[in-house]
């Protein structure tokens, strides 16, 4: 089975439970707090290019270093997104967390299970999962 790459910060109840459903499914993960170990261009861009529905998939409209933008997160080039992201890692969701073939951003169990490998969630369910 492959390792889930799982970026968190500390304080973060919702990394705190992805955590513990990870350990309680004995599913293999590589920790990566966001402000202790320096994102790098290429994880950053990774990032970005795994998300389905543009940045909004993991830039967090909540935060205040978001609020400081005043919208011009949208004028942004690729490299300029990145160097941000970067400098400022506190704009990202958390937890982030990414396997293979799936990319899960915030604590949603549905959405954390497609992290099990499928013939494992099979077998758990006792018939073919779609």
């Amino acid at each position: 089975m492959n390792t889930v790459l799982f970026y968190t910060s500390p304080g973060c109840s919702n990394c705190r439970k992805a955590k513990k459903w990870l350990d309680e499914n004995h599913i293999n993960y590589v920790e990566k707090n966001v402000f202790s170990n320096d994102l790098t261009e290429k994880e950053i861009k990774y990032l970005m290019a795994r998300c389905e529905n543009g940045t909004d998939d993991i830039i967090s409209t909540r935060s205040k270093t978001y609020a400081l933008l005043g919208g011009r997160l949208e004028d942004m080039t690729v490299q300029e997104l990145t160097s941000f992201i970067h400098d400022n890692p506190s704009i990202l969701k958390r937890p982030i967390l990414l396997s293979e073939h799936s990319m899960t951003v915030g604590y949603d169990h549905d959405e954390i299970t497609a992290l099990i490998p499928r013939r494992t969630r099979e077998n758990a369910l006792g018939s073919a999962v779609i």
